[in-house]
C-alpha cells in the first residue's frame, strides 16, 4: 500500500482530516460513486484515518463492473466471428462472461484489439475495408461523448464497416434506485468529478432535496477527497442537504454543453441492466434511430443473448454498498484477479481489485467477535 506519508500534499490532507475529527459529533455513512475515488481512498488509507463511526461505502462507480454479463457475452460472440475486429478499452478484455472472456477469444485467434480512443476505430475500419470493425462502447457520462463522436464521424465520413456495441449508463438514475432501496443506508454522497465535468451537477439537485442527502462533487486526489468528505460531514452536522462543488477547477453546474449536445444528437435515454443490480429505468443510452445502422447488437443479431451470473459472485451487493469486497465469501479464494468471478475483481476501478491489490484481504471484525 502507498501510505499517505508518501503523498506530496500529505500535510494539507492531515490538516483537513484534523478538521473533520473536530467537526464530527456522530457516526455518518458516506458513499463515493467513482471507482477511481475508491482506489485512491483504499490506496492511501483515507477511510482508516477518518473519525470512528464515519464509514466510506463504495458505490457502483465502476462502469466496467456494472456492464451486464449479457453484453460481455454479446461482445464475445461478435469477436468470435470471422472477418471481424472487435476493439475495446483494455479493462474489458478480462471481464468474465458466462463462458470465458475476450482474452480467450484473442488467444484462440480472434482479432481483438485495445485502443485508447474510440476514434482510433475509424482508422482501423478504413484500413480494413474487408472486415467489420466493432467498438465495445462502455462507460458513464465521462466516455460517452467520445463514443458519440466516433459514431457521428463514421456517418460523416461514410465508413460502412464500423459499428458500436453500446453499454452506456447514467449515474443519477442509479443513485435514485440506491436511495430508494431499503437495504442501502447512505447519508451522503461524493460525486464523480469527471462525470460532472461533462454533465454538470444540476441533475443531482432534485435527488438531494427529495431524499435529504448531501452530495458533494469531488476530485480524485487524496486532498480532493478529504475536502469533499469535510463538506459532506459539515452539511450533515448542520442538517443541510445540498449539492456542493468541491471540484470547481474542473466542474460547473451546467457542465460541458457542446458535449451534452453531441450526446443528445447521437444517443437517446433507455432502460439499462446493471450487472448485479438489475434493470434501472432511464439509466442508459442507446443509439437514436437515425444512427441505427451503426448498432452492432442489431447488425450482428446478438440482442437475444441472455445469461445467468454466477451465484457465487456477490458483485451486486458490493456495487450497492451492502457488502464490502472482503466480506464476500469468494473474495481472495474462489475469486482472484487471475480467476475472477466478476468484473469488480479485474477492472482497474473495481472495489474488489482495490481491496485485493492494496492488502485489504481480511474481512472487518463484527462487533462482539
Amino acid at each position: 500500500m502507498k501510505h499517505l506519508t508518501e503523498y506530496r500534499d500529505a500535510a494539507r490532507v492531515r490538516e483537513v482530516l484534523d478538521e473533520i475529527h473536530r467537526l464530527t459529533t456522530r457516526p455518518w455513512r458516506l458513499m463515493e460513486v467513482c471507482g477511481g475515488q475508491t482506489h485512491s481512498i483504499i490506496r492511501h488509507g483515507i477511510d482508516q484515518l477518518l473519525p470512528d463511526g464515519v464509514e466510506m461505502i463504495h458505490g457502483p462507480g465502476c462502469p466496467v463492473c456494472v456492464t451486464p454479463q449479457e453484453l460481455i457475452d454479446q461482445a464475445i460472440a461478435i469477436a468470435s466471428l470471422p472477418d471481424t475486429i472487435l476493439v475495446s478499452f483494455g479493462d474489458m478484455l478480462r471481464v468474465p462472461g458466462s463462458r470465458g472472456d475476450l482474452f480467450q477469444v484473442k488467444a484462440g485467434g480472434g482479432d481483438v484489439r485495445v485502443v485508447y480512443s474510440p476514434l482510433e476505430c475509424l482508422k482501423i475500419a478504413q484500413e480494413n475495408p474487408d472486415k467489420e470493425v466493432v467498438f465495445f462502447g462502455v462507460g458513464f457520462e465521462t466516455t460517452a461523448p467520445a463514443n458519440a463522436m466516433a459514431v457521428f464521424q463514421a456517418r460523416q465520413l461514410g465508413i460502412p464497416n464500423f459499428s458500436i456495441l453500446v453499454s452506456h449508463v447514467r449515474v443519477p438514475p442509479a443513485l435514485n434506485v440506491l436511495l430508494s432501496a431499503p437495504e442501502v443506508y447512505v447519508q451522503g454522497f461524493l460525486l464523480a468529478g469527471h462525470v460532472c465535468a461533462v454533465m454538470g451537477y444540476w441533475e443531482y439537485e432534485p435527488l438531494a432535496a427529495r431524499y435529504r442527502v448531501p452530495m458533494v462533487v469531488t476530485g480524485f486526489e487524496p486532498l480532493d477527497l478529504v475536502h469533499g468528505i469535510r463538506m459532506a460531514i459539515r452539511q450533515l452536522e448542520e442538517g443541510r442537504a445540498e449539492v456542493e462543488n468541491a471540484y470547481a477547477r474542473a466542474v460547473t453546474r451546467e457542465g460541458n454543453r457542446p458535449a451534452q449536445q453531441l450526446l443528445a444528437t447521437v444517443f437517446e435515454e433507455c432502460d439499462r441492466n446493471w450487472r448485479g443490480i438489475g434493470l434501472i429505468p432511464s439509466s442508459g443510452w442507446r443509439l437514436r434511430p437515425e444512427f441505427a445502422a451503426y448498432d452492432a447488437a442489431q447488425r450482428f443479431a446478438v440482442e437475444h443473448i441472455n445469461t445467468q451470473e454466477s451465484p457465487l459472485c456477490r458483485a451486486g451487493d458490493v456495487l450497492k454498498g451492502v457488502l464490502r469486497p472482503n466480506e464476500c465469501p469468494a473474495f481472495g479464494t474462489l475469486c482472484t484477479p487471475r480467476k475472477p468471478l466478476g468484473a469488480p475483481m479485474v477492472s482497474s476501478e473495481g472495489a474488489c481489485a482495490a481491496y485485493y491489490n492494496f492488502g485489504r484481504v481480511e474481512a472487518p471484525k463484527q462487533p462482539g467477535s
